[in-house]
């Protein structure tokens, strides 16, 4: 088990495993904003020579809710393929992030989910978040 950061060398092996957390873009899309200086903080989870997770890490300068410190080091995204679920990897993961947080000048680490996603707001639990906050947006289209 190493994590090693994206580089150009496996961005689309991460950006299949974007894809598959966020449908709603296909991995050209991540490829494309990577390379558009987007997605810097970006580390795959790899067992025997597999990417079996990745996460998306920044440390955000803006306002983060439940934060008392600037900046605060942000779980942007965290996925593990279905079957590598079970094993501990995203604690790892979440491990990684604390620490690269903490050495990028953070005290604080946040992340965030939708309010339906039971599993993501359980595995935040488990992990040792404290909701900060549930909030619903709302959003008008204007002509």
């Amino acid at each position: 088990m190493m994590i090693v950061q994206v580089s150009n060398e496996n961005e689309k092996i991460w950006a299949e495993l974007c894809a598959a957390l966020w449908p709603y873009h296909d991995a050209e899309f991540f490829i494309g904003e990577r390379s558009g200086g987007g997605y810097k903080n970006e580390f795959l989870y790899v067992i025997n020579n597999e990417a079996a997770a990745f996460v998306s890490l920044s440390a955000r300068h803006d306002y983060v809710e439940g934060a008392d410190s600037s900046p605060v080091g942000y779980i942007e995204g965290i996925y593990v393929k279905p079957e590598f679920r079970e094993h501990g990897v995203a604690r790892r993961l979440v491990e990684f992030a604390k620490a690269w947080s903490v050495e990028n000048g953070c005290s604080e680490l946040a992340s965030d989910c939708l309010i339906d996603n039971d599993d993501s707001r359980k595995f935040h639990n488990s992990v040792g978040f404290e909701e900060a906050n549930v909030c619903v947006h709302f959003m008008m289209k204007l002509a």
